[in-house]
C-alpha cells in the first residue's frame, strides 16, 4: 500500500477544506494517508518515508507562497524532490493562479515527478472543485 503525505499551510482555511477533499480521494483510492499541518511535519527529512507527496499552499502577496512556514519548509524539501511523486494544490483570489505555474516549474526544476500541473482553486473550494480535490487526491493514489 502506498504511503501519501499531505502537507499544507492555509491562512483563512480554504486550503484546509482542500487537504480534507484530497484526503478523501486517496483513501477511496485504498492508500494510507496523512494530513499535516506545514508545521507540525517535523522537517524535510521526515519526506523519505512517503511514497509520494502532496503540498498546498494558497498564493500570497505577489503570487507567493506563504513566507513564514511553508516557503522555508519547501525551500528545504527541494533537495529531497528528485524522482518523489509529487502534486500540488492550494487556492489564491487573484492573478489568475500564476503562483501555481511558477510552484510548479520549480518542482520539475527539482527533479520531482509532478503530477498535473496543480490543482488551483479560486477563492473559497465550491463542491465543484472538492470534488476535482476528491479526484486529485484518487489519481495521485492510483499513479503510485
Amino acid at each position: 500500500m502506498s504511503r501519501i503525505a499531505i502537507i499544507y499551510w492555509t491562512g483563512t482555511g480554504n486550503t484546509l477544506e482542500m487537504a480534507k477533499a484530497i484526503e478523501k480521494g486517496v483513501k477511496g483510492a485504498g492508500a494510507d494517508v496523512e494530513v499535516f499541518e506545514v508545521e507540525s511535519f517535523g522537517g524535510a527529512a521526515k519526506l523519505k518515508d512517503y511514497d509520494g507527496l502532496m503540498f498546498g499552499c494558497p498564493a500570497m502577496g505577489d503570487e507567493v507562497l506563504e513566507e513564514g512556514a511553508f516557503e522555508p519548509f519547501f525551500a528545504e524539501a527541494e533537495g529531497q524532490l528528485a524522482d518523489k511523486p509529487v502534486a500540488l494544490f492550494g487556492s489564491y483570489g487573484w492573478g489568475g493562479g500564476a503562483w501555481m505555474e511558477s510552484w510548479a516549474e520549480r518542482t520539475r526544476g527539482d527533479g520531482a515527478k509532478l503530477f498535473g500541473d496543480g490543482l488551483a482553486v479560486e477563492n473559497a473550494p465550491d463542491d465543484e472543485a472538492l470534488a476535482a480535490c476528491e479526484k486529485l487526491g484518487a489519481d495521485f493514489a492510483a499513479s503510485l
